[in-house]
């Protein structure tokens, strides 16, 4: 599945992965067949929500996909790897057909980059850097922020992950709209938006982020 300008002659790759103090090696080749007619290719998602190829020796913005119908086309099929291989190395799989690719990341899956309102004037959450191709509707009550990350958090698509990464610029505009009744230590108690104070739900992400 990726896009033929992308491709290239690929080479054994092992892979060091630290997960949960533990260290894990884990060696494969882009495009291997382990069976007759499947292919299977390895991905990366950053902090961003920006896709590499888990292999590229540079991961930034010029080396990263960009081709929205490409990246809809990913994302959409996004799940839980439960395929049997790689699975905790690469904890999500995007299958098309008879292709598995292979999906780990820096932290979620899902990270939202944009906030932006359709044309009934819903606030809506993008992702995947497809423009209004990929959202989920903004609930500001869920919206949280773990004080020992200051990472901020909001539910994502329930069949890829319920949680989803809010990008740290879209998270640093947002966070002048928690307040801290607890100190600025703890959860934020409320978050104001659009003139309506919502008291957050600080609960629910909890048994995901642990």
């Amino acid at each position: 599945m990726i896009p033929w300008k992308y491709t290239k002659p690929f080479v054994s790759r092992i892979l060091r992965i630290s997960y949960k103090n533990d260290i894990a090696y884990v060696s494969y080749v882009q495009g291997q067949s382990p069976e007759p007619k499947v292919r299977e290719y390895f991905y990366y998602i950053d902090h961003q929500g920006m896709l590499f190829l888990d292999d590229a020796k540079m991961k930034n913005f010029t080396s990263c996909f960009k081709e929205k119908k490409f990246l809809t086309f990913f994302f959409k099929r996004i799940k839980p790897n439960d395929t049997g291989r790689y699975e905790a190395e690469f904890p999500y799989v995007s299958l098309c057909g008879r292709e598995r690719n292979y999906v780990r990341c820096d932290d979620q899956p899902i990270v939202f980059t944009q906030l932006v309102k359709n044309p009934e004037g819903k606030d809506l959450l993008n992702y995947g850097y497809a423009g209004d191709a990929l959202s989920v509707e903004f609930l500001p009550d869920k919206l949280c922020m773990v004080p020992k990350t200051g990472r901020v958090y909001h539910p994502a698509p329930e069949k890829i992950h319920p949680v989803g990464l809010v990008q740290s610029k879209l998270a640093i505009e947002l966070s002048q709209y928690f307040k801290f009744d607890n100190g600025e230590h703890q959860c934020p108690t409320h978050f104001v938006w659009n003139n309506i104070t919502y008291t957050t739900d600080n609960n629910w992400y909890t048994s995901f982020l642990s």
